[in-house]
């Protein structure tokens, strides 16, 4: 989904309730370095398709997968809008070049 991407690709994985994946879907594709992403279109199809949970990811072509600021500023955004519909945010992974980095197991959420 990742591999070989030159821009910026962000997606959104729906859970169920058993933490199942269920679907997907990607919300932006964006330039070298960045992705346009806007909590409404993040959580509209997780609600069309009434999940409990997601998993949010992009990939960062430059090749380092850690997390910008403007990451991190996001994830939590959407971690907060999610409270508010009662959908929660599992985590959010960035991927480059085979590696990747998951910001709940960096403790950034």
């Amino acid at each position: 989904m990742f591999d070989g991407e030159v821009r910026e690709r962000f997606v959104v994985f729906w859970l169920s309730s058993a933490n199942i994946v269920t679907g997907f879907e990607i919300i932006s594709e964006g330039n070298l370095n960045s992705s346009i992403v806007h909590p409404r279109e993040v959580f509209r199809g997780a609600i069309v398709a009434t999940c409990a949970n997601i998993i949010i990811a992009h990939n960062h072509p430059s090749g380092n997968p850690e997390p910008s600021r403007e990451d991190i500023n996001i994830t939590k955004k959407l971690v907060e809008a999610g409270k508010i519909i009662d959908v929660t945010v599992f985590d959010h992974i960035i991927f480059a070049e085979g590696k990747y980095t998951s910001l709940i197991e960096s403790r950034l959420i």
